[in-house]
Formats: C-alpha cells, sequence, structure tokens
C-alpha cells in the first residue's frame, strides 16, 4: 500500500531523531549509580506509558518475540537467529543496535533494512501521535527508547511472523523489556560493561541481564563463569522456570557446520541461536511452516534450512576483511568494545593472519608486488566510558601469545558525530580535542612497556621492526581519513611491505573505516 509522511522527507526524519540524542535527559548525580538507575527506571515505565499512547499494548501481546539479552555477541546471536528462521520460510523482523551507516539498519525486515517510505510513514505515525501527547513540555521518549517503540510499531503493523529483539543495555530495565510474553529468552555470554548501570559484580550484571526472563517463558544461555551462572539460575528459580545450556553444535550429530561469521566464539553465538530456534518452532501456534519445521527437528539433527540459515548469516562490522586493492593493505574490522570481546576479537584476527601471512612472508608473489615483510597495526578508539587499561591488555596478550605481535597502534578522535544522525556531515576531527587519544595513548605504551624485548625478537615479521619503517610504537592522528591515508602512504613509500590493520575499540569507529573505504 501507498504510504505517506505528510510530505516530510529522511533528512527531516534524522533531524527530529537526532533532537531525542542531543536532549538533555539524565541531569549529572553525584552518585550516578544510584541516580542513573531511578532514572533508568522511570524512562521505563514512561516506554509503558508511550505504548499506552499508541495503542500498540495489544499488537505487541500478539507479537511472536525471541528476546536476546547479553554482554558480548547477543547480536551475532539475533543474526545467527534470523537467518535460520528466514531460510525456514518466515517473515522475519530484527531489531539491532547500533548501526554502522544507516539508522534503519537498525530494523530489518526479512534481512534487508527497512524501505525508506515504509520507515517514514511508521516513524511520523509515532512521532505526531506522541507529540500531540507531549503536551507543553514536550516530553517525549529518549532515542533508542523511541527506536524501541517503533519497532514494535513496525513489526505489529508489517505482520512478521516472528521478531527478534536485541537487549540495548541491561534488560530489567531496558526498553525492550515491555515484551511480557516473549515466546523464547536468550541470554548470551556474560562479562564486565556498563557497570555505572548494571553493578560492579558479575552477578550484579548477570542479575540485569536476568530481567528479561518471563514465568512461563524458557530460557537458555552459554557457559557462563559461576559468579553470572549462579544470578541467572537464581532469577530462574524465582520464576519457576527452565534455564538450559544450548547444546553444541556438534551435539547435534552435524560435523563442521559452516558459520557465515567468522571467529570461533560465533561457534557458541550459533549454538544459543539453534537453541532458540528450536524453542520457538516448538512452542509457536500450529501453522503448515511449524508443523514441518517441528518435523525437521524431531527428526534430530539439524533442519536443512537451518544449516543454510547459518552459512549464509551476515552481520556487518563484526569480523569483517576489507582489502585494498594493492593486495599490501588490509583491514581486518571488528566492533568490540569490551575485555572479553576484546579477547575473542584478538583471536578472530591472529588466526586470519597467520593463515593469510603463510605465503607472504616467505617472500612469495602477492600480486605485483613481493613482499619481504608484513606488519600488524591496531587503530583504535573508544569511547571516555570505557575503560581502555581493560581493553587493551587482551589485544596486546592474546596478539603476542599467538605470535602475531601487533607493532604500533594508531589512536584517532571520532570521525562522525555522535549527536547527529546525520552522517553526510562529519565531526571535524581535525580541530578536536585529542587528550582522550594521547590519554588511550599513554595506556598503550605503559601496558607495552617490559614487553618490547620480546616483540624485537619476535621472528614474525621476516626480520624486519615495524618500528624501523614507521617510528615509535604509537601514534595519536588527528583525524581517521589522515589515518587511512598514513597507511596508503606507508605501504606506497615501503613496495616490499604489507599492512595489516586490526580496527576495533568501537562499532561507530568501525563503521566509519568501512564508509570511509567504501564510499
Amino acid at each position: 500500500m501507498a504510504r505517506a509522511a505528510q510530505g516530510r522527507g529522511y533528512d527531516e526524519t534524522l533531524a527530529a531523531m537526532s533532537s531525542l540524542i542531543t536532549r538533555p535527559e539524565d541531569p549529572p548525580a553525584a552518585d550516578p549509580l544510584t541516580v542513573d538507575r531511578t532514572l533508568w527506571e522511570v524512562h521505563f515505565q514512561d516506554v509503558l506509558h508511550y505504548l499506552k499512547v499508541l495503542e500498540l499494548e495489544e499488537p505487541l501481546s500478539r507479537l511472536s518475540v525471541i528476546h536476546v539479552a547479553g554482554t558480548k555477541g547477543k547480536g551475532s546471536t539475533c543474526a545467527f537467529v534470523e537467518s535460520m528462521l528466514r531460510a525456514s520460510g518466515f517473515r522475519t523482523g530484527l531489531f539491532t543496535s547500533p548501526h554502522l551507516f544507516d539508522i534503519r539498519e537498525r530494523f530489518r525486515f526479512n534481512g534487508v533494512e527497512v524501505p525508506k517510505d515504509i520507515f517514514l510513514h511508521h516513524f511520523w505515525w509515532c512521532w505526531d501521535r506522541l507529540q500531540a501527547d507531549a503536551g507543553p513540555e514536550g516530553k517525549m521518549p529518549g532515542f533508542f527508547r523511541f527506536l524501541t517503540i517503533l519497532a514494535i510499531r513496525m513489526f505489529t503493523a508489517e505482520q512478521v511472523d516472528v521478531a527478534i529483539l536485541e537487549v540495548g543495555l541491561g534488560g530489567r530495565l531496558d526498553a525492550t523489556n515491555v515484551v511480557r510474553s516473549p515466546v523464547v529468552c536468550g541470554v548470551a555470554s556474560l562479562g564486565y560493561d556498563h557497570m555505572e548501570l548494571l553493578g560492579n559484580t558479575l552477578a550484579m550484571i548477570a542479575g540485569e541481564k536476568a530481567g528479561i526472563f518471563k514465568a512461563g517463558v524458557p530460557a537458555f544461555t552459554v557457559p557462563q563463569p559461576k559468579e553470572a551462572m549462579d544470578a541467572l539460575l537464581k532469577r530462574a528459580k524465582e520464576l519457576s522456570i527452565s534455564l538450559e545450556i544450548a547444546p553444541t553444535l556438534e551435539s547435534y550429530g552435524v560435523e563442521n557446520v559452516q558459520l557465515g561469521l567468522e571467529g570461533e566464539h560465533q561457534q557458541i553465538n550459533a549454538a544459543l541461536a539453534v537453541a532458540l530456534c528450536i524453542s520457538w518452532a516448538c512452542r509457536s501456534p500450529p501453522s503448515d511452516r511449524i508443523h514441518q519445521l517441528q518435523q525437521e527437528v524431531a527428526r534430530g539433527g539439524l533442519p536443512d534450512s537451518f544449516l543454510k540459515g547459518l552459512a549464509s548469516t551476515k552481520w556487518p562490522g563484526r569480523a569483517e576483511v576489507v582489502h585494498d586493492p594493492s593486495g599490501r593493505l588490509s583491514f581486518y574490522l571488528d566492533g568490540a568494545h569490551s575485555p572479553e570481546s576484546m579477547e575473542a576479537c584478538a583471536n578472530w584476527f591472529c588466526s586470519v593472519v597467520k593463515a593469510e601471512k603463510g605465503g607472504s612472508l616467505k617472500g612469495e608473489s602477492n600480486g605485483t608486488h613481493c613482499i619481504e615483510a608484513s606488519s600488524d597495526v591496531l587503530l583504535f578508539n573508544c569511547m571516555p566510558k570505557r575503560d581502555p587499561q581493560s581493553l587493551l591488555p587482551p589485544i596486546i596478550n592474546t596478539c603476542m601469545r599467538t605470535g602475531v605481535p601487533l607493532h604500533m597502534a594508531l589512536f584517532v578522535p571520532p570521525y562522525s558525530s555522535l549527536i547527529s544522525l546525520d552522517k553526510r556531515v562529519p565531526f571535524n576531527g581535525a580541530t578536536s580535542d585529542l587528550s582522550w587519544q594521547q590519554t588511550v595513548q599513554r595506556h598503550w605504551e605503559s601496558l607495552l612497556e617490559g614487553k618490547l624485548s620480546e616483540l624485537k625478537n619476535s621472528t614474525d615479521c621476516g626480520g624486519q621492526q615495524e618500528g624501523c619503517i614507521m617510528g615509535s610504537s604509537s601514534a595519536v592522528v588527528h583525524s581517521l581519513p589522515a589515518a587511512l591515508e598514513w597507511f596508503r602512504n606507508c605501504t606506497s613509500r615501503h613496495p616490499h611491505l604489507r599492512l595489516q590493520v586490526l580496527v576495533t575499540g568501537s562499532l561507530y569507529l568501525v563503521g566509519d573505516v568501512l564508509r570511509l573505504l567504501k564510499h
């Protein structure tokens, strides 16, 4: 059907949404943990009010939802779930965060970001009604809360067979937790993140994540640290529900299951996704497609559609590799931003690089060039609320341990504005304050003290050390485009060198690099 946004275009929509980011909702607090949690509770109750205003309560109660929380891997798990159920013939809706290029990436129908006309129609439908309800004070939902409401509106109005919702932050008070009766819940790997809101112990964090559990709804998780697992089990017992550890992929009698997402850690995420899909199929209302899937599951093994979905899963910015046409500059991008995900990211990077280095380090021909040396470099940025002292060691230690030491690190400021959704207007990194990047650099240099001798004695670089070619072991570069130009100039000046650049620390950084490389 034709959809209209009353003549309002996409630029006006982005401006309206950006206003929700810049609005100062949460005032500074002397005790952030206490005050922020209080405000968080208030904002969660506000979402319930907004649903009532939009008359979405009843449609939401009929929506078939798979709800996934976790510290790392929850987005990948959701992507696997969506791909498997889509391959099984179901109309899927997927809500995730954040986005890399366009806000519409957060809302996917059948694996494709929502078309602009549908997005604009539902956006202004929600916006106008909430504006009318806001009154003189103009109280509107915060950015993520509005996006969650918009996702619920789109998935219910477009009548998807199943909606997969990724928790934004925590679980208990996350906006997605307005779903009162999901079909099944999942908790991916847990670790330390967002401690200012979730608490400073794994038990507290796990307790918040377990807030998505509902009475009468089965839950699945992956192997967790004991402290976290105990907290999850405690909440499950309080609700008298089952909490199962997802069986491994091998337990289904299928060897060497091909996954569309790289990295050993994706085996765990895929196993959780399979368990969620099977549970969803077994608990969904009868239909011809549901009956067929149930029969395939009952026969044991993995349905062919699941194998197809696992193999075809795509998740941009996670374990993604982009090679420069020269063949001597490659970018390995992963939006890891917690200590645990940093270690997984580093393991993936090392395994891929070691496989690729096999021939080139021995002087074999690579295109039109003879590669005599290869250097591994880190391109890094993280938000100031992150702790670089906990993020950098897993990268350094894992790379050293696996024989792929990082020879240099470049630290850059944000490129895109974090308070505007219009990615066509980049943040002016050339004049930005670089004090945070210099702080991160100092942590890097401090962590490398005592390891430099190991680095110099490494034989993994064919005897040619990064420092001899590029100077010091780290640098702060005034902008992301300047850093990319630095890499290109380096390979241009040294025709026998190959650079392998690990880009991590923030999905925003990964998105900006991908945009600059591909557009």
